[in-house]
């Protein structure tokens, strides 16, 4: 399997660039940091078996998507 480089790295970030734009390069990166960073989280959640603990951790610091029931 052929290396890559560093004319083809130069060569893709041209046809990002000249995809999406220079200003939505920052947020294409922080969403892929924050996909890549969500991903290594839960992979090592699954092979040690904490994915309850980092279920509670998420309920407990108020980031359940539920939203409040109704008070009348």
């Amino acid at each position: 399997m052929p290396k890559i480089g560093p004319l083809e790295l130069v060569l893709v970030l041209a046809i990002v660039l000249l995809i999406f734009g220079a200003g939505r390069l920052p947020e294409i990166g922080s969403a892929l940091g924050k996909s890549i960073r969500a991903f290594k989280r839960s992979s090592s959640d699954d092979e040690t078996g904490d994915s309850k603990k980092s279920k509670d951790k998420e309920q407990d610091s108020g980031q359940n998507t539920k939203a409040p029931p109704k008070q009348q």
